[in-house]
């Protein structure tokens, strides 16, 4: 999503922050520490306006932490799954390749990818593209300059947008959404009241608890623009991230620093917020646009249904001193108890597309 030029959240200087006051009750109660330029902010904000939304706290977090660091990697906050292992972007591209395949091959096809990261994934999926004769114009939506750098070593030819609407209008698009959706903002509504964050003595709180409904117009409006770029233009979209296959109730609202999980509401620009992607919702939209969706199903039985196995044998057998590494790659990417269950995927297509391979039945 694109950072407005006016968006206070990105003029804010990245510095130490001032102390908070004892805290005396609240959510966070963490004694004296120190505020973050963030906080600062939010707090100010609250003064004037009063109590601010999940979503309007989601989207100033997120977009003030990816704007001001590189999160991935050991030394970051997390890691995702192209960062693990080549696999997984190899994968990635033979399913976009046996769709461009099957489609007729169109050579004015174009591989675009939503919050790529550092442009890991997009490298191993073009590299497996260009075996089978397609050359695609790459275009990245992304908003942060630190990503961008890192993107630009490995894809020098790329071309970067804001937002989707800033795609190019021509020929079919071949689109990766690899853990994108999960950081856009969502709503929380309790009781029929949408929930708030406020200030408190040692932080900041929510302002009411109960069962959480969480929606996410924002998620819904992406994936409209996606699917009506794709039933104008033609293509296939992949959609991978962890959440839930059938809308239901629950707080899913989650932040990670240093690849440990915290508190939402400590902080605030310092750490990722993330949410479970709500499939069925995104399915709606991208329905409600014309696009086709396909039953979504869990990655580690696709990934294994495209053939990760074999690949990760051919692997071993080329660098037999990382068999290990490969298997543990393998194994954290398809195992029900770590990645294999809770991460899903979802295609949208343009009408008359075909469906990517391991999505059907």
């Amino acid at each position: 999503m694109a950072i407005g030029a006016d968006d206070p959240w990105r003029r804010l200087s990245h510095g130490d922050g001032e102390e908070a006051p004892s805290s005396r009750g609240g959510d966070c109660g963490y004694g004296e520490r120190r505020l973050t330029p963030l906080e600062r902010a939010i707090r100010e904000r609250i003064r004037s306006e009063g109590p601010i939304s999940v979503e309007a706290y989601m989207e100033a977090c997120n977009a003030y932490y990816y704007a001001t660091r590189d999160p991935l990697g050991t030394a970051g906050d997390f890691t995702t799954a192209p960062e693990i292992s080549q696999m997984f972007g190899e994968i990635v591209g033979a399913a976009l390749a046996d769709c461009w395949a099957r489609a007729g091959r169109p050579a004015d096809t174009s591989y675009v990818e939503l919050g790529p990261g550092r442009g890991t994934l997009a490298a191993d999926a073009l590299r497996v593209l260009r075996t089978v004769g397609l050359n695609p114009s790459v275009h990245l939506v992304e908003t942060s300059p630190i990503l961008r750098e890192a993107q630009a070593r490995l894809i020098s030819d790329a071309r970067w947008h804001d937002c989707i609407e800033d795609l190019p209008t021509g020929g079919p698009l071949l689109v990766v959404a690899n853990e994108f959706f999960d950081a856009l903002p969502i709503r929380q509504v309790v009781v029929g009241i949408e929930r708030r964050v406020q200030a408190a003595a040692g932080g900041l709180a929510f302002d009411r608890d109960g069962e959480v409904v969480e929606l996410s117009p924002v998620r819904s409006e992406v994936m409209t623009q996606l699917a009506r770029n794709l039933v104008n233009q033609g293509g296939a979209a992949l959609i991978i991230d962890y959440g839930h296959e059938r809308t239901a109730p629950g707080d899913t609202l989650q932040a990670v620093r240093r690849h440990r999980f915290a508190h939402v509401l400590e902080a605030p620009g310092e750490q990722d917020l993330t949410s479970h992607v709500d499939f069925e919702a995104l399915g709606a939209a991208a329905r409600s646009a014309g696009a086709t969706v396909t039953q979504v199903v869990q990655q580690g039985p696709w990934l294994e249904r495209l053939g990760i196995m074999a690949r990760a044998r051919q692997l071993a057998a080329a660098t037999p001193t990382r068999t290990e590494e490969i298997e543990a790659a393998r194994a954290r990417f398809c195992r029900p108890d770590q990645m294999g269950s809770l991460f899903k995927v979802m295609a949208v297509t343009a009408p008359g597309w075909p469906t990517p391979a391991g999505l059907t039945g």
